[in-house]
């Protein structure tokens, strides 16, 4: 059986794997495993992908978004809203600060951040906001900015979640254009590294130092610690892999962007399942294609079996986890959508007949 993988790295590495040769050799032979050339050239060149100032290569998505928060302000006594369909590191990142995670719904239909809860969830102690741009697409950050403009809150910060979203935009504009953004290159993103990395990407100069500084065991100069830091950074390493797949990502997500077309076109009709939607001036890069089916559990085990490598993003919200159970509430969409969504294999090197495979053993499981 020719299995069908969730996401084809295998097939993403032989597009690069020259260049990654050669930059490989190039690190070892110059001793630069830490910072150095190949980092400030992809800070430099992700920068400019993003239409923004200034990027920082930190270790890993999670620290990106605890370092954002940081730069910001975010600390003990204050409240982060967020939603509550997320990856759970988006919720550890908050409280990683000292702050508290406040939780709010998700729009039924894309299942990003619902504007007005999160609006309405602001207090007096509300420090940030953090939507999440998932599967994808971009989160309406400009009403949540003009809400919070007509609330006074202009002192709210927006941090945005953008781990699933590199190259997405919003009426054109990327994550982070008006505050900051923590972005993931985890493995399967769709700028992946070959093991973690992450990055923070700002207009803001201020912020930037603050976070080179605080991911830098809290200094620029050896020896010297003017902050209370971590150690986060980005190695040569992993910049070879970004800065060779960087340089393919526009077309990657274009033909991201065809394969999502095609599986809307085979799954048309079908009354069972639920189609994703893209939010209204939004640029999808499909970093995940996710429908909503009946039997969930049941259809699952089924594309697996018949080599499908579909698999569930995310499963349980994060007031039903362990780990932050505590929170409790009620946030119905998120609870709804939860045991029904179902992520299909999406990659830019996925073909046609790949996907009509996978098309046709959907309907099978669904008809059993």
């Amino acid at each position: 059986m020719n299995r069908i993988p969730l996401v084809d790295l295998a097939a993403a590495h032989a597009e690069v794997a020259d260049e990654v040769e050669t930059g490989f050799k190039r690190i070892i032979a110059e001793t630069a495993f830490i910072g150095g050339a190949e980092v400030a050239a992809f800070e430099q060149e992700y920068a400019a992908f993003s239409g923004l100032a200034h990027c920082i290569g930190v270790a890993n998505g999670t620290d990106a978004l605890e370092l954002a928060f940081r730069a910001v302000g975010v600390g003990a006594g204050d409240e982060v809203i967020l939603p509550a369909n997320t990856f759970i590191a988006t919720a550890e990142a908050v409280a990683r600060t000292g702050a508290s995670v406040v939780l709010v719904d998700c729009d039924a239909r894309t299942y990003l951040i619902d504007v007005e809860a999160a609006l309405a969830a602001v207090t007096a102690r509300t420090k940030a906001i953090a939507p999440v741009h998932l599967y994808g697409q971009l989160a309406a950050v400009e009403q949540l900015r003009a809400g919070l403009d007509r609330l006074g809150r202009t002192d709210v910060v927006i941090v945005e979640d953008a781990a699933q979203s590199q190259g997405a935009t919003r009426h054109g504009r990327g994550s982070g254009v008006d505050g900051i953004a923590a972005t993931s290159f985890y493995p399967g993103k769709n700028l992946g590294a070959y093991g973690d990395a992450g990055a923070v990407t700002t207009a803001s100069e201020e912020w930037a130092t603050t976070v080179r500084t605080l991911g830098s065991h809290g200094g620029l100069r050896k020896y010297h610690h003017d902050l209370v830091g971590v150690n986060s950074r980005l190695d040569g390493l992993q910049a070879v892999v970004l800065r060779a797949k960087l340089a393919r990502l526009a077309d990657w997500n274009v033909r991201r962007r065809a394969a999502a077309a095609r599986y809307a076109e085979l799954l048309a009709g079908l009354d069972d399942v639920v189609l994703p939607v893209t939010l209204d001036g939004n640029e999808h890069v499909w970093h995940i294609y996710c429908i909503r089916v009946p039997r969930r559990d049941e259809v699952l085990a089924t594309l697996n079996e018949n080599g499908v490598g579909a698999a569930i993003h995310y499963p349980i919200p994060v007031h039903r986890t362990g780990a932050f159970a505590s929170l409790g509430g009620s946030y119905p969409n998120a609870e709804a959508v939860a045991p029904q969504i179902l992520s299909l294999p999406i990659y830019p090197q996925i073909t046609a007949s790949q996907q009509e495979r996978v098309a046709e053993v959907l309907k099978s499981a669904l008809a059993g």
